[in-house]
């Protein structure tokens, strides 16, 4: 986010909520911490074949070029669990409520505590077929937490994609095949070769 939109975003925000979500995640990770519950952050990222390029160093008297191959993006749902784990998928083409309810079903079968998953307001989210599952879901042990509006910064997967886009990721041209093989190669090694820490 570019200063100027995190300071507008900054505006719309309702501290109020915002303080309170960030007590209620506190008392969440307590929880987790506790081995209560699993706390997971969820949310949606997507990648170019055009690597992002926010800067660069270069030769003097050079320029810094990297061939634009314009193609398919690649989309990842994923969540940063509280267990170290990273559960995540990858797909071509639109984020819809089914394959969120997928992704959800998929973890509730994985893990025996009761399960809290972070997520922001996006309509995929929010939408008439998350709400009518939920009841399903959290029979199956797992629940929504959703954050207020504007606040990126307490969904901590947020950092994932940062480190992911523009760290992690040489930057070089993809095709969409070369695209995949590096995300996957970065989620499936998430905790060995690649950490974050909090």
């Amino acid at each position: 986010m570019s200063g100027n939109a995190r300071a507008r975003a900054l505006k719309k925000r309702d501290e109020a909520a915002f303080c309170a979500a960030k007590a209620e995640i506190a008392q969440l990770r307590g929880q987790a911490a506790a081995g209560n519950l699993v706390l997971g952050y969820l949310d949606e990222a997507g990648f170019s074949c055009v690597h992002p390029n926010r800067s660069a160093w270069t030769k003097v008297a050079t320029q810094h070029l990297i061939p634009a191959v314009r193609g398919q993006r690649l989309n990842v749902l994923a969540a940063l669990m509280s267990t170290g784990h990273l559960e995540s998928t990858q797909f071509t083409g639109s984020m819809t409520s089914a394959l969120l309810l997928e992704f959800l079903a998929d973890i509730a079968g994985k893990y025996t505590l009761p399960v809290t998953l972070v997520v922001d307001n996006a309509s995929t989210h929010r939408s008439k077929e998350v709400s009518q599952a939920m009841t399903t879901l959290e029979l199956k042990g797992i629940s929504l937490y959703f954050l207020p509006p504007y606040s990126p910064e307490l969904n901590r997967i947020e950092k994932l994609w940062q480190q992911m886009k523009y760290v992690w990721m040489n930057v070089k041209s993809r095709t969409i095949d070369i695209l995949d093989q590096d995300v996957s190669h970065i989620l499936d090694n998430f905790g060995t070769d690649f950490k974050l820490a909090f």
